[in-house]
């Protein structure tokens, strides 16, 4: 062992295999430390990163990556993963522009197999590289690690169903910790518990002998009682429960599991913010943890202003106080989508349906039919998934739901799968649907309040982000009207979203210049406000959009699907047809051009090209 620790050896999962199981602890707890000093500044996945520790050491003691193939569902707990795989001296750049990714990717390294953020996907890439084995006549083991949170959704069940039918060699570890992003919830996370806490068979356990014939009892009496036939039936042998903190427990069950020639489960239970207090008590808070300060557990830095996600909570509050047919429904995100304030106080009036953005769409939509006004809190990113639901569900009916699209535009630091720059796009694609943004924290409790008044399908978007305040409370909002600001003789900016406060720095800026801008708070992506485009885009020398979402079929489009037979020029400014990196908001919003002085530039562009 090092002077410097058993860490600083490591650099590939052949180091790994070589260390012996008091090794393997003391890397365990280097591991742990390095986890939580990076994030405690980076900010990250804490609590589930925590508890995978010696799950991922065991396997990579166990198995042969990157030859074999290590498929991690969703992947926001691979930073063990990563940190013994040649990247340790880059950890400290995580989540950090051009720094390393805080989920799988295969960019940047040949260990991480495929690209992952979103859950449940595992088991159907899994099923894909079997396949290409069996056809390909090639010899490696494909190991999917899926979180029980993970599997309360339709994918994970169509991946099971199916590798199952196949009846190819494959280990699914099912790393049950009890949570998703918050509490599990539903039938499945109570069978889960079942198989974890039988206590008949906890007592029976405890008093056998550590004897080959003791084994063979548990082994009998735990299939006789414990309700494993779930998997089973999917054609799957099922091993555990195992302790996920007991690194020989760990290596000795899936050395059994790489020695059977069929599909297998290994059930591991692991306990979320493992080692660190704080996120052992709250592994909500920790899911995704600010920088914090390790002492106290405490945020480095407390927002001054609300989020737009806290008003939009808050508000919802006071909308169930004068409306009792207001039904709230979210993901497996109450905390994020601060929806928990809504369930404190109408508790019957609240869904959590778990990793299920599918069921949530169809849920609202069969509410709405029966005379609910439900309200759909998704971040913008995971509504992607639902898109058939929006369309089939609920905009062929014109069914009144709300959809509240959170963390919608460039999402700080976690990268291409969290981006939530579409939405825009692919509800604007839909009939009857109504696409709002607001520019601040009281435009979008109007927006709301509309909502509630609107007998058609709508979507607020906002962003991960402090809600400023730019405008009088209580704004009026009538269907497809937008927000003249001030006429302009050069120069037209509409702007949508948050996108309204660098319109109006630039609009000042140029005034500066002698350039004379107009600026329109669009407020809606659909129905645009023809009139009033159609209006004040004929006086001046070209129009300039700006959206906090990809031009590719976004607001700018729109704006220039109208004004296309007019002669007037458009320039959208958007995110360009490409998925951005991960970096800070405010950063990358510069760099993509999202920001008042490129307005200026292209604004200035304009009127020299029209002189």
């Amino acid at each position: 062992m090092s002077d410097k620790g058993v860490l600083s050896g490591i650099n590939s999962s052949s180091d790994v295999k070589k260390l012996s199981i008091e090794e393997l602890k003391t890397l365990s707890d280097e591991v742990r430390k390095t986890i939580i000093d990076t994030v405690s500044v980076t900010g990250g996945h804490l609590a589930s990163n925590l508890g995978a520790v010696e799950l991922t050491l065991a396997l990579h003691k166990v198995f042969n990556f990157p030859k074999d193939k290590l498929i991690f569902d969703v992947s926001h707990q691979i930073y063990t993963h990563k940190l013994i795989t040649g990247r340790k001296n880059e950890f400290h750049t995580l989540r950090q522009y051009e720094g390393i990714s805080g989920y799988a990717n295969p960019v940047e390294s040949e260990y991480d197999t495929f690209i992952a953020g979103h859950a449940s996907t595992s088991l159907a890439l899994a099923l894909g590289f079997a396949e290409a084995r069996k056809v390909k006549k090639e010899k490696f083991e494909v190991i999917s690690v899926i979180g029980d949170g993970a599997f309360t959704a339709g994918e994970a069940f169509e991946g099971l169903n199916n590798l199952g039918r196949l009846n190819e060699k494959v280990v699914v570890v099912l790393n049950d910790n009890e949570m998703s992003i918050a509490k599990n919830v539903g039938a499945l996370s109570q069978y889960f518990s079942r198989i974890r806490t039988s206590s008949w068979y906890q007592r029976v356990r405890s008093r056998l002998p550590r004897t080959t014939l003791g084994n063979k009892i548990k082994m009998a009496v735990k299939d006789l009682i414990l309700p494993v036939v779930f998997f089973e039936e999917f054609g799957f042998t099922y091993l555990g429960p195992v302790n996920g903190h007991d690194l020989k427990s760990l290596i000795d069950i899936f050395q059994r599991a790489k020695n059977l020639n069929f599909p297998v489960v290994v059930h591991v239970i692991t306990k979320k913010g493992k080692g660190y207090s704080f996120a052992e008590n709250n592994p909500t808070k920790y899911h995704s943890a600010h920088p914090f300060v390790i002492k106290t557990g405490e945020n480095r830095k407390q927002a001054q202003n609300a989020s737009f996600s806290e008003v939009f909570g808050s508000e919802l509050v006071n909308l169930g106080k004068k409306n009792p047919d207001l039904f709230v429904i979210t993901a497996a995100m109450p905390d994020g989508t601060k929806t928990k304030l809504f369930k404190d106080a109408f508790p019957d009036r609240f869904l959590d349906v778990g990793i299920a953005e599918q069921c949530a769409v169809t849920a609202g939509a069969a509410m709405a039919k029966a005379g609910l006004k439900p309200v759909v809190a998704i971040y913008s990113t995971f509504m992607q998934r639902a898109y058939d639901q929006l369309v089939h569900d609920v905009g062929i009916l014109n069914l009144p739901v709300v959809f509240a699209l959170d963390r919608a535009g460039v999402v700080s630091q976690d990268g291409p799968t969290h981006q939530g720059i579409f939405d825009l796009s692919f509800m604007r694609t839909i009939p009857n649907f109504v696409v709002m943004a607001p520019k601040d924290a009281n435009e979008l409790k109007a927006m709301l309040e509309f909502s509630m008044r609107c007998r058609r399908p709508v979507s607020i978007r906002y962003p991960k982000d402090v809600a400023p305040l730019v405008d009088k409370p209580n704004s009026e909002i009538s269907l497809g009207k937008a927000e003249l600001i001030n006429r302009g003789k050069d120069v037209l900016i509409i702007s949508i979203g948050v996108m309204f406060s660098e319109a109006i720095k630039a609009r000042d800026a140029l005034k500066e210049h002698g350039i004379s801008a107009g600026v329109i708070n669009a407020r809606f992506a659909k129905p645009i406000d023809k009139d009033l485009l159609l209006q004040e885009s004929k006086s001046v020398k070209g129009v300039i959009t700006i959206e906090d979402n990809t031009v590719v079929g976004g607001f700018g489009a729109a704006v220039k699907e109208l004004l296309s037979s007019t002669g007037i020029k458009v320039y959208s400014i958007g995110i360009d047809d490409f998925f951005p990196e991960q970096g800070k908001r405010g950063f990358l919003l510069k760099k993509y051009g999202l920001s008042s002085e490129h307005l200026v530039e292209v604004a200035e562009k304009i009127v020299e090209k029209e002189n």
